[in-house]
């Protein structure tokens, strides 16, 4: 049976067992590493945050500072979180995150299970590209908690708890980055059926 991750927490804690703490850095880096993508837009920034961020998080676990039991996933979030509004804030581009579509995979490509045709992968590409590019218009607040629920089993209220907003809040700004990606939706559909000529 499959150890928890409180399980593997008390055994690297207790017991130094460092195959315990590599075991939930796998379990759960596809996730976390998906969410920094959706934040910095950049593969190579992204990795550079990851190791930060697990830098952090040994350092915060040795200091004896984790104490949220069976939340282990949601409190390595809320430092990754930290990690990243950190660099975008040097940065200076909280509401204008740089983007390089060619670097790197999409972080939606992590849902990606079969191995499509290259006309579909072609199609699949170009479907990706166009979202990201209609979630980097959402206000930091919506992106962020889209991100969160793709990228991560965490629910509701514990993206309240990393946002530091009640639980409605996080409700309303799902809400409203769907209904503002809906819009643009609309909008991107009927620019293409009227016509617009390629370059």
């Amino acid at each position: 049976m499959q150890s928890t991750d409180e399980e593997l927490v008390s055994s690297y804690l207790e017991e130094g067992d460092d195959h315990a703490f590599r075991q939930l850095v796998e379990r759960h880096r596809d996730r976390i590493f998906g969410y920094l993508m959706g934040m910095v837009k950049d593969r190579a920034v992204a990795n550079d945050i990851f190791q930060d961020t697990f830098v952090r998080v040994i350092d915060a676990m040795q200091d004896g500072s984790y104490s949220q039991q069976g939340k282990w996933l949601s409190w390595v979030m809320s430092i990754a979180r930290n990690a990243a509004i950190d660099h975008i804030r040097k940065q200076k581009k909280w509401a204008d995150m740089p983007h390089e579509p060619d670097e790197g995979r999409s972080f939606w490509e992590t849902l990606e299970d079969e191995a499509p045709s290259a006309d579909e992968e072609l199609h699949r590409a170009e479907q990706r590209e166009w979202l990201d590019k209609h979630i980097e218009q959402l206000s930091p607040e919506q992106r962020e908690v889209l991100l969160l629920r793709q990228e991560t089993d965490l629910t509701f209220r514990e993206i309240a708890e990393l946002q530091d907003v009640s639980i409605n809040t996080a409700l309303g700004r799902m809400r409203y980055a769907l209904k503002n990606l809906r819009e643009m939706m609309k909008k991107s559909d009927k620019t293409s059926l009227a016509g617009t000529p390629d370059a």
